[in-house]
């Protein structure tokens, strides 16, 4: 069995075929690669088969169709090609943004889950459009395959009402649905799972808060086996300092700016979401440079890397006090897994949970972070969002193929 994993951005694709050991339920990676600048003059495919060295080709991809078709004449071609024909893929995993309250969990696609995907663009508008411009063109092309939907939004749904509603009238909610929806769920869920595995506990036994930290960012809180808040909202600016995206602002700020400096609300969206986080206190987006000149004293740097650390030990410590307590506090992402000094800084203010942190553990990358001591555990587990995308579409359809 095979299971491709489509992840469609408006102007991308990213994709990963995985074989599936029926007997031992095993899952591995046969290849992955990406389309780009799909409409775009000077598009290109980067493929890499397992253990060889990355292709790129200049292609002409008009549209989402087109990259898609691409991506499977490369998956069957005859001399470096992995299957003989697309029949031997038994599903398609789509990454979805959003799912709005339509979902709680990964579905498998049909017209219904279309339309709502649909109504739900008006929650994610950059992002849920393409997802479908990927699903609707594997399905003009490949229409014998099932194809299985994994939301963003959907491992949050199990948040309490507390967590979830905005203090804004009622109306705003039951007529247009504002409200805390989160994101980054399948990562969130994925290593929430791999950190109860190394703890030797069920999850459901858990009190974890994980900590997803890349150029985006995100920490859920997870009680009882499930998602009881996150710091994403309505929208994935809310909560931490990132990349380019503010994080948690007072409400009023873009309405003065709007009001004072005469800017639209696109403006003012873009300033937030594309202009804002790291990029803004230091001119630099990527965490890796912002680290590079802190250490040769670049003050600015300095202040984005205490400002970054500050806003994610605020939602630590109040997740902490909203599930009374905390047995594990897991790094993941591309600098949640490979910066220690972050790591270290941001949990230095957590030795009155009883949290140690050993340095040599945290500076050789392990997986415990923290001394046998310690009261609360430190965990760095790797993510791998396409693996879960892949595992859902295999369980869905596993009885109907």
């Amino acid at each position: 069995m095979k299971i491709l994993v489509l992840n469609s951005g408006s102007s991308s694709i990213k994709y990963k075929l995985y074989e599936v050991d029926e007997d031992s339920a095993q899952f591995s990676a046969l290849c992955e690669g990406q389309a780009d600048r799909i409409g775009i003059a000077g598009s290109t495919i980067a493929h890499e088969n397992a253990g060889c060295e990355k292709d790129r080709q200049f292609v002409d991809l008009k549209n989402h169709k087109a990259a898609i078709d691409e991506i499977l004449k490369l998956l069957t071609d005859p001399e470096h090609g992995l299957i003989e024909n697309l029949e031997e893929i038994t599903g398609v995993g789509h990454r979805v943004v959003h799912g709005g309250e339509d979902f709680t969990e990964s579905v498998e696609i049909d017209r219904g889950v279309v339309k709502a995907i649909e109504r739900n663009s008006m929650l994610a508008p950059l992002h849920n459009p393409p997802n479908l411009m990927g699903i609707k063109a594997m399905a003009s092309l490949c229409p014998f395959i099932p194809q299985v939907a994994v939301f963003d939004t959907a491992i949050h749904q199990s948040m309490p009402k507390k967590a979830y509603m905005y203090a804004l009238p009622r109306a705003q909610y039951t007529n247009y649905k504002i409200r805390k929806y989160g994101f980054h769920g399948t990562s969130h869920g994925y290593v929430a799972e791999k950190a109860a595995a190394e703890l030797g506990k069920p999850l459901k036994d858990l009190k974890l808060i994980t900590c997803h930290l890349g150029n985006g960012g995100s920490l859920a809180a997870f009680m009882g086996g499930i998602s009881v808040d996150t710091t994403m909202g309505f929208t994935p600016l809310d909560g931490i300092i990132m990349g380019t995206r503010s994080g948690a602002l007072d409400p009023y700020i873009p309405l003065h700016i709007m009001e004072s400096q005469e800017l639209s609300p696109a403006q003012v969206s873009t300033m937030m979401n594309k202009q804002g986080g790291l990029m803004a206190i230091s001119g630099k987006s990527d965490m890796r440079d912002n680290v590079e000149a802190a250490a040769e004293g670049n003050k600015d740097c300095q202040m984005a890397i205490e400002m970054f650390c500050y806003s994610i030990q605020k939602y630590i410590g109040s997740y902490a006090a909203a599930m009374n307590g905390v047995d594990g506090i897991v790094f993941t992402a591309g600098v949640g897994e490979n910066n220690p000094m972050l790591r270290k800084a941001i949990l230095e203010n957590f030795t009155f949970l009883g949290l140690e942190v050993d340095d040599a553990k945290n500076d050789a990358n392990e997986t415990i972070l923290t001394t046998d001591a310690s009261k609360v555990t430190a965990l760095k587990i790797h993510t791998n969002e396409e693996l879960v995308i892949a595992l859902d579409t295999h369980r869905l359809i596993e009885g109907t193929v």
